[in-house]
């Protein structure tokens, strides 16, 4: 089933996969530049799916000439700090963090500004070896404001992010690769098949370990370590109370392909 909104596509069980999803900005005309509309249309997709159980990975992409080359400049070039504050757009960022299903961005052409920051926001990316991704914000005048000087400092370390973000130059998909920030490159023609064959992996794991895999992971960002160990251990006892468990493990001793239902 395909659903469509004015800036983005979105289509469940994405090659007749019952449990994943794409969703791709469908704003071509502007490379994908993120509109307060596409951010809201977006989140509304990534919610819906997030409510959905036979959903266990979403997919998210642009084209091929680009994942998001930024924000609309058009739409912020008048904006004062007053309406910075009270544009929902940055308060709807923070809402992309609630979801719990694995994101994966799959992204070709130019990920640029809010469009890395999107790309950075997902739980990892695979990048078309056309892939070229940048903080270009000091060139205009400003810098990163959705998580650039945040997250690319976390992926890649400060004195590479330090650079990044003061030159606004932009890295290739293998330097992005190199330095940590994309988890894997492929030929651009093949980014969407092999993206699949991923989500697919994923897919086919139990879906209450994959959440609480997710969870566990991002807490190393948020915690120190002695309680990200604690919160670890946690998620690990949580998963024995799930059937899914004893089914994965009564799978592996049986050496048959283990059933997961997300239970």
């Amino acid at each position: 089933m395909t659903t469509q909104y004015q800036n983005i596509l979105v289509e469940r069980n994405y090659q007749n996969h019952d449990h994943i999803a794409l969703v791709q900005l469908n704003r071509p005309q502007v490379l994908n530049a993120l509109s307060t509309d596409l951010i809201a249309e977006l989140l509304e997709a990534f919610f819906s799916l997030e409510d959905d159980p036979s959903i266990r990975v979403i997919i998210l992409t642009g084209n091929d000439r680009a994942f998001a080359a930024g924000a609309d400049i058009a739409q912020m070039i008048k904006a004062t700090p007053i309406d910075q504050i009270n544009d929902k757009r940055l308060r709807m960022w923070k809402q992309l963090s609630l979801i719990t299903k694995p994101v994966i961005a799959a992204v070709n052409g130019f990920a640029l500004g809010a469009g890395c920051e999107l790309a950075m926001s997902c739980d990892f990316i695979i990048a078309g070896a056309s892939a070229q991704f940048g903080q270009p914000e000091i060139n205009i005048g400003t810098i990163p404001g959705a998580g650039g000087t945040q997250r690319l400092t976390r992926a890649i370390g400060k004195s590479k992010a330090m650079y990044q973000v003061l030159t606004g130059k932009m890295m290739s998909a293998e330097e992005a690769y190199n330095d940590g920030l994309v988890a894997k490159v492929v030929p651009s023609e093949a980014l969407l098949n092999e993206t699949f064959e991923i989500a697919k992996m994923i897919a086919n794991k139990a879906p209450i370990a994959v959440k609480l895999a997710k969870e566990a992971v991002n807490a190393a960002f948020e915690m120190p370590l002695k309680e990200a160990l604690e919160f670890e251990r946690r998620n690990f006892y949580l998963t024995f109370a799930s059937k899914d468990q004893k089914e994965g493990m009564s799978a592996f001793l049986e050496k048959r392909i283990p059933e997961y239902k997300g239970e």
